[in-house]
């Protein structure tokens, strides 16, 4: 089933909640107070099923007093009836409503001239004539018409043929998005518990799934699902929907229009949205730098400055992008669309897309972002998230974000990630994908910061991974520098070897007083046996030397000395020796004590016990419940235990 969303547009007592009944059978007037004063208050919602098509219909207000409801039946339409009175013609809302669907991006049109019965066909062809002046005045051309009496039922069959037709042509919204439904009812049902309503955007929600409302941060089980009044697992995008929750705090009074029922940490609610504004020309207003507006994005209403960068202000007709410092927090994603109403006297100024959904704060230099604005919101999702990612610098973007940083879906931005992989860029452990710019820089200064110390100490093997990555930029990604030094071994220009890197090609070079050095530490490991010196107690004029650590280092590196302790080393030729005589004394052997091995090992427990514990770890000795044990000399034969 083709599923999409048609809304109606129009003037108060122009005919659409009657036009809408006479299609449907439904009476979408359910407050008591319409009811009384014959008026459309708040949203309206019926279903137009035909062969393989699913229409949802959203009724809204006409009234100059609701058009912020109106705004709130908006979100989601795909197509668009505009009900224009035939003996009245054009009238304000009129015009308000269509510019409304302009700003929110609503291209199929369809224009049902109502109450043909209460005038003459010459009286129509001229509301028709002043109907296509006005929508060319907003852009819209060949725009079918409808002539319909709700009241005689004249023309209303061609006319839903036509509006399922034009369903069936509308593309849809991607399954496979993230869940967003933005909500525009709230109320509570007797066994059932706290239901919402709304379009449902983008994504599935099914039966039992963990989802969130944002902004509120409440989180909620769902217990049910109705597609068009009827019950089902499973609600696709493109239908209006209603989702029964359960959880803590989860109420009629805790939960209002203006949530996003989601399910995926990729949403967050934010104060701070960086938008292209579009300023109706005919409506005389100007939008100000520090200007407060009202803000309508999905269902939410919510007051905010503007600030608006570059230039003091964006009079009529002109285009812009601006930064909303919002009074309340709101959840959307890039490339949503939404509308400005002044603050006061209460009109439509213009329309907004998203470009940054949780913005940091941008002073008056934000215009110079416009290349990277402009990918994200006309580019394909290449583009989108080659620009986002730009813009995140050091820091980068966490991939599970992108799908809403660029408002496309994932399985385009994996594949644009991917190219972004192959174009230079990269994605850290973390999670965070960076910019090719950003890892060519960061490698650069590696390769400068190792170049400087392998000419400056040239004993020096290189420099630990840890001491490059204190190098990684101020608030840079985790695992920023892990990620360019991976780039770099790959492409040849660097070694990283037991946690230790240096520049390709590279070798040690002693100058004669650092030979002497190298020479005197040996030796002194080579006599003093089995009870070498402590770090701490060589003489001081070998450990001041800048190259001391390094050469100590490189004497274990190169197999001359083993390490005992942090802070204790001892010849491999005599640590050799030592096994040797350990397994030739004692192979075989177990439960020994360390005074057994004193015949063997004649040195101070200050001494042995660090050898029996590299003897451990080299596996000729072995611990166990009541001391260790010694393998044989075949390595085969240790009683009691695994052959060392």
């Amino acid at each position: 089933m083709h599923c999409a969303i048609l809304g109606t547009a129009g003037h108060i007592d122009h005919g659409k909640t009657a036009l809408v009944a006479a299609l449907t059978g439904v009476d979408t007037d359910r407050l008591k107070e319409e009811k009384e004063r014959g008026i459309t208050i708040d949203l309206g919602f019926a279903a137009l099923q035909g062969d393989g098509v699913r229409l949802g219909v959203v009724d809204v207000p006409g009234h100059e007093g609701f058009v912020r409801n109106m705004l709130a039946g908006a979100t989601g339409m795909d197509l668009a009836l505009l009900v224009v009175a035939a003996d009245e013609g054009v009238m304000p809302q009129t015009r308000e409503h269509l510019a409304i669907l302009s700003l929110l991006g609503v291209t199929r049109l369809m224009v049902a001239v109502t109450k043909v019965d209460l005038v003459e066909a010459d009286w129509i062809d001229l509301v028709e004539d002043e109907v296509r002046e006005t929508l060319a005045e907003v852009g819209y051309s060949e725009v079918p018409f409808a002539r319909v009496s709700a009241r005689t039922g004249d023309g209303v069959e061609a006319l839903r043929e036509r509006l399922l037709e034009m369903a069936a042509r509308s593309a849809g919204a991607a399954a496979d998005d993230l869940l967003a439904l933005p909500v525009d009812r709230v109320f509570t049902v007797r066994g059932t518990g706290t239901v919402v309503t709304g379009t449902l955007l983008s994504g599935r929600v099914t039966v039992g799934d963990r989802v969130r409302l944002l902004p509120s941060g409440l989180d909620a089980r769902v217990r049910g699902v109705q597609v068009h009044g009827a019950d089902t697992d499973m609600a696709g995008p493109g239908t209006r929907t209603a989702v029964a929750l359960t959880g803590d705090g989860i109420d009629r009074h805790a939960v209002e229009r203006g949530e996003v029922l989601v399910s995926d940490s990729a949403w967050a609610a934010s104060h701070m949205v960086t938008a292209e504004l579009r300023v109706l020309p005919d409506t005389g207003w100007t939008v100000r730098h520090n200007q407060r507006v009202r803000v309508h994005l999905g269902t939410a209403e919510v007051m905010a400055r503007c600030v608006v960068p570059g230039v003091d202000e964006l009079g009529p007709g002109e285009t812009g992008w601006v930064q909303l410092r919002l009074e309340a927090p709101v959840t959307t994603r890039a490339g949503v669309r939404g509308v400005i109403r002044s603050y006061s006297p209460v009109t439509t100024i213009g329309g907004i897309r998203v470009v940054e959904p949780a913005a940091p704060k941008r002073g008056r230099s934000a215009h110079e972002l416009d290349g990277a604005f402009r990918a994200v919101l006309d580019g394909d999702a290449d583009a989108a998230v080659a620009a986002v990612v730009g813009l995140a610098g050091a820091a980068g973007v966490p991939v599970a974000e992108l799908p809403v940083r660029v408002g496309r879906g994932a399985d385009a931005v994996g594949r644009a990630v991917a190219a972004l992989e192959v174009g230079g860029g990269g994605t850290t452990a973390g999670g965070r994908a960076v910019a090719p710019g950003v890892l060519e820089s960061l490698t650069g200064e590696l390769l400068e910061t190792l170049d400087r110390v392998h000419d400056m100490e040239p004993w020096r093997p290189g420099l630990p991974v840890e001491a490059l990555r204190a190098r990684a930029p101020a608030g840079g990604a985790d695992g920023l520098v892990d990620l360019a030094l991976g780039r770099a071994e790959a492409a040849g220009l660097v070694d990283v070897e037991a946690g230790v890197v240096r520049r390709s090609g590279f070798e040690v070079r002693l100058d004669p007083a650092r030979e002497r050095l190298r020479s005197d530490l040996l030796e002194r490991y080579e006599t003093a046996g089995l009870a070498p010196p402590f770090v701490a107690e060589l003489p001081d004029e070998l450990r001041a030397d800048p190259a001391f650590s390094a050469i100590l280092q490189g004497l274990v590196d190169q197999g001359h000395l083993v390490v005992l302790d942090h802070e204790l080393h001892l010849s491999a030729r005599v640590g050799a020796e030592a096994a040797d005589a350990v397994v030739s004394a004692l192979g075989g052997r177990q439960d020994l004590g360390p005074a057994d091995f004193r015949d063997v090992l004649p040195v101070t427990r200050r001494h042995l016990l660090p050898i029996l514990a590299w003897l451990d770890r080299c596996g000729v000795t072995r611990r166990t419940g009541k001391g260790r044990a010694v393998r044989t000399r075949d390595g085969t034969g240790e009683p009691g235990g695994n052959p060392g």
